[in-house]
């Protein structure tokens, strides 16, 4: 049987995830706090009060900040209090809701990430909004037999969080999901259509664990199996709690 094995958010884009044991989904919302927050680079254009959908490239993100992978965060909602540790050891920490914890992690990436950004760094949030890579509001799901067989065809393991997806599930045919479009999923007390396919960017190269660029995975999934896809993402049209172990089928 299909099922949920685990669930993830990451409440900074670009920054490292954070297991959960249980999320509670809303119908057109992605997962509860994830891309909730993002850091702009470059010219300030993020408007809090009319916030709109910008490229990826608009923010810090792994395809360009690799060295973003060598930091461990963790975010605590209660307070809004972004920590961030390097090695073991707290490099930052910044309450996100306030000026001053906002310009404190500011300044933590700037000198972190050095000349490699184009301008001063700048952390943006705006009520409801998520900065995800598509304007939809999509929760994503990753089949982990899809990745245990890209990692066949490499030659080597691949981490699953390469993807970056809110859900990994078990129980599936490699490349199933891709044969989900425009259908209905229940994932426990939860139904989504599956919306689309999701595209692969140069970010998967990156290891999480090491932070290093050592996969080409956007030419592998090209060349091996036809298309730069992996994962699919979800819109959800009936919300609930799920949980790891919840079961996952198709209802159409």
């Amino acid at each position: 049987m299909s099922h949920v094995e685990s669930l993830y958010r990451y409440p900074v884009k670009g920054l490292s995830p954070e297991q959960l044991s249980a999320v509670t989904l809303t119908p057109g919302e992605t997962f509860p706090g994830d891309r909730a927050f993002a850091v702009e680079q470059g010219a300030p254009q993020f408007d809090a009060d009319a916030p709109r959908h910008f490229p990826k490239v608009k923010f810090l993100m792994l395809m360009r900040d690799e060295k973003l992978a060598a930091l461990e965060t963790a975010f605590d909602d209660a307070t809004a209090t972004l920590t961030v540790r390097r090695g073991g050891k707290q490099v930052c920490k910044a309450q996100l809701s306030t000026p001053m914890g906002r310009g404190m992690a500011e300044q933590f990436f700037a000198a972190y990430l050095g000349t490699a950004l184009p301008g001063k760094p700048r952390v943006v949030t705006a009520p409801g909004f998520a900065f995800t890579d598509v304007p939809q509001k999509y929760i994503s799901l990753i089949n982990l037999a899809s990745v245990r067989d890209i990692a066949r065809v490499a030659g080597t393991p691949v981490d699953p969080l390469r993807f970056r997806g809110n859900l990994h599930v078990e129980g599936l045919e490699p490349w199933v999901e891709k044969s989900w479009t425009g259908r209905t999923m229940a994932i426990g007390p939860v139904r989504a259509t599956v919306a689309k396919q999701i595209v692969r960017c140069a970010a998967t190269n990156v290891n999480p664990a090491t932070a290093e660029r050592d996969m080409r995975l956007p030419q592998l999934l090209d060349e091996a199996f036809g298309a730069n896809l992996c994962g699919v993402y979800l819109d959800v049209i009936e919300g609930g709690r799920i949980a790891p172990g919840d079961t996952l089928q198709l209802i159409d």
